[in-house]
């Protein structure tokens, strides 16, 4: 590393100066990922400053153990820099979170869509508020356990998917701006498993190295997205019809909030209107407290509009040629990217055109740009009815 530095002027995180004169703001969310990286800088010598975001009451309904933020997650990440000796803070970002991220998550259910709230809090929370901390405490640069990468382009920083497809991080990081990327670092999207980053946290000594990996929305008990928006919004689970696409009362339902895109288990109401197919939610209605319901090909869709677009690429987003842009695209974090025409429609809407029909396109969910071949990540937008 020392050599590197010596050779290039640069240190290993791309900054002038020898690490122990480069402060990093480490956003410690308490789990392995985020320690390892804090325990990583540390050993290098930089100047490490850890960070913790209480996003939530601890001990209200919607907290859960094993969320990250919460109140055990909390404790151990002030356990991990009190044990490798580094400053360590805990900020109360309670009500940025519930205004920024858990309202709208809320309203949007409310309306039929499907959000993706852990974008949002990337967003809006940590690298936005979080990140302008960061810059108060006259750090250098802020590093996070994201499973991500940042290469150097000939333009400037890109985004890249992680070196592990299986941990890969980057639908949930398409909204990261070029100014935030010049300034976040992520030190382990080079790492080929998960289980190389719990190895580091053995060798490291850190409690956390077997903790378990936090699971679904941190704020969302147990998966069940219906029980925190009735918590929220008290009455709004109202009953309606279960309707076919041609318009015929199938069934009732006990509302809208208990159905997503693309759902089969749990209509009760058996097959379709002969009684043979199996039926799936094609959209929801939540104006006329309706779920329609149809045929497995009626979830297919080839094109879909984008709005709110963070586009990453070297051009400018309006300089597509006439047949658009040449991308891959992922509408759901679980699902590989797809070849697709992205036509432009003003500086932050676009058209998707997919060359290949995808089932289950949701209001709601992103759309995640990626360069035809290779790995970089080209941003993304959010999927409109």
């Amino acid at each position: 590393m020392l050599d590197k530095t010596a050779r290039t002027g640069l240190n290993s995180l791309g900054l002038p100066g020898a690490p122990a004169d480069t402060r990093v703001v480490v956003a410690m969310s308490g789990g392995v990922d985020s320690s390892v990286v804090a325990a990583m800088l540390h050993a290098e010598g930089y100047d490490v400053v850890g960070v913790t975001l209480q996003l939530y009451d601890h001990g209200a309904a919607l907290a859960r153990k094993g969320a990250c933020c919460a109140g055990r997650d909390i404790h151990d990440a002030r356990r991990v820099a009190e044990t490798l000796g580094f400053p360590h803070y805990v900020l109360d970002y309670e009500n940025r979170f519930r205004e920024s991220v858990i309202e709208e998550f809320a309203e949007s259910y409310l309306a039929g869509a499907t959000p993706v709230p852990c974008i949002r809090c990337n967003e809006r929370v940590k690298f936005r508020d979080l990140l302008g901390t960061a810059r108060d405490l006259d750090a250098d640069c802020m590093a996070t356990g994201h499973y991500i990468r940042r290469l150097e382009g000939p333009a400037g920083p890109e985004l890249h998917r992680a070196a592990d497809p299986s941990r890969d991080q980057s639908y949930f990081l398409f909204s990261t701006t070029p100014e935030q990327l010049d300034f976040l670092r992520f030190p382990l999207g080079h790492l080929g498993s998960k289980a190389e980053t719990r190895a580091l946290a053995a060798r490291f000594g850190l409690a956390v190295a077997d903790k378990p990996d936090s699971q679904d929305i941190c704020f969302v008990p147990n998966g069940s997205y219906a029980a925190v928006i009735e918590k929220l919004r008290p009455g709004a689970a109202e009953p309606g019809e279960i309707v076919y696409l041609d318009g015929r009362v199938l069934g009732r339902h006990e509302g809208v909030i208990h159905y997503t895109v693309g759902q089969r288990r749990g209509l009760g109401i058996g097959g379709g209107p002969s009684g043979g197919e199996p039926l799936f939610v094609i959209r929801l209605d939540a104006g006329g407290r309706r779920v329609i319901v149809g045929p497995r090909a009626a979830l297919a869709s080839r094109s879909f509009p984008l709005a709110e677009i963070n586009w990453l690429g070297d051009a400018p987003f309006e300089a597509a040629p006439e047949e658009g842009w040449e991308v891959a695209v992922r509408v759901r974090s679980t699902r590989p990217p797809k070849p697709a025409r992205l036509h432009p429609l003003g500086p932050d809407r676009a058209r998707v055109d997919l060359l290949d029909p995808e089932e289950g396109v949701a209001p709601g969910q992103a759309c995640v740009f990626y360069a035809p071949e290779g790995s970089r990540v080209l941003g993304g937008g959010w999927i409109r009815r």
